[in-house]
């Protein structure tokens, strides 16, 4: 990519990933309003690439090929990443909580035992809503192997299934939840933060090359998002209509989603870092990686910490 000249007169562009959710905003608002490119200017970039994704697994697989400098994405897909030797460190928090279990209007549910014989639909393996619903059912008795049918796949696939009652429930990020409660195709039944309170969800995440040869420049880049982040939570209006128009999602489903989730958006990792860590145990218990990973391994907060002094 971009990022693998060997000298900074080289790097002229970046590639950014990111998802159609509600949780990454922050690098919409920062597209629409030029700031990605207005900032990283005086660092000689001249062109900002992005790559869409339905989930973060494959948003993993391509920043492991090389095809994305910068990643907005789930904590958890990050781990399994690493663990297959990514070289990249999360350098900040995007948010936290944000996804719910919604299941078809017609089934009761009144606890996780109500679970049992159902086909659920969430992201594929190593993603932050995979890792959560398999931890939280097998912390409350359900075999996530046996007692109930787990399919892996993206927003729409996942949104479509419980339309036409092909699964009888959905683990989603928002806005999701909200646009399938709208269309009168299922109710949510818990929010991710009632799974896991406070639980990390995505991050920032920046190629190790980016760390070690551009520190001034991944610099701006979380300075940008934190910039974002905080017009979007003083502006939810406009940041709604942003990725309305980004997504073409109805506005007014976008609005009942941002003032129904429990997520918040964050830019301090610190308050996330506990959670992340725990996923690694998690994925391990899971079989997804060979070994839990360190806070080291993952995180590099420095940045963090000299953009807030």
């Amino acid at each position: 990519t971009s990022s693998n000249g060997d000298e900074h007169a080289d790097l002229t562009e970046l590639t950014f990933g990111y998802q159609p959710s509600t949780h990454q905003i922050a690098y919409m608002t920062a597209d629409v309003k030029g700031w990605w490119l207005e900032d990283l200017a005086p660092f000689g970039i001249t062109r900002i690439n992005d790559i869409e994704f339905p989930t973060g697994a494959p948003e993993m697989q391509a920043m492991l090929s090389g095809h994305i400098d910068v990643a907005y994405v789930g904590a958890a897909p990050v781990i399994s990443a690493l663990d297959k030797g990514l070289d990249a460190k999360i350098v900040a928090a995007v948010q936290t909580q944000g996804s719910n279990l919604v299941l078809r209007p017609e089934i009761t549910y009144e606890g996780p035992e109500d679970l049992k014989g159902l086909k659920l639909a969430t992201f594929p393996p190593g993603t932050i809503q995979d890792t959560l619903l398999k931890d939280w059912l097998i912390k409350n008795g359900i075999d996530t192997d046996n007692d109930v049918e787990i399919l892996g796949m993206g927003p729409g696939d996942a949104i479509t299934a419980i339309s036409a009652k092909k699964v009888d429930g959905v683990f989603l990020p928002h806005p999701a939840p909200a646009i399938i409660e709208s269309e009168g195709n299922g109710r949510s039944v818990i929010a991710s933060g009632e799974m896991m309170p406070d639980h990390a969800c995505c991050v920032l995440v920046v190629s190790g090359n980016l760390i070690r040869e551009e520190p001034e420049l991944v610099s701006q880049i979380l300075q940008t998002h934190i910039k974002a982040t905080d017009y979007n939570t003083a502006h939810i209006d406009e940041a709604s209509k942003i990725f309305a128009e980004m997504t073409g999602w109805d506005i007014e489903v976008v609005n009942k989603s941002l003032a129904e989730w429990d997520g918040a958006w964050i830019c301090d990792p610190n308050p996330i870092i506990g959670s992340t860590v725990n996923y690694t145990q998690v994925q391990h218990e899971l079989g997804y990686i060979d070994n839990p990973l360190t806070e080291e391994e993952i995180f590099d907060t420095s940045f963090y910490e000299a953009v807030k002094q």
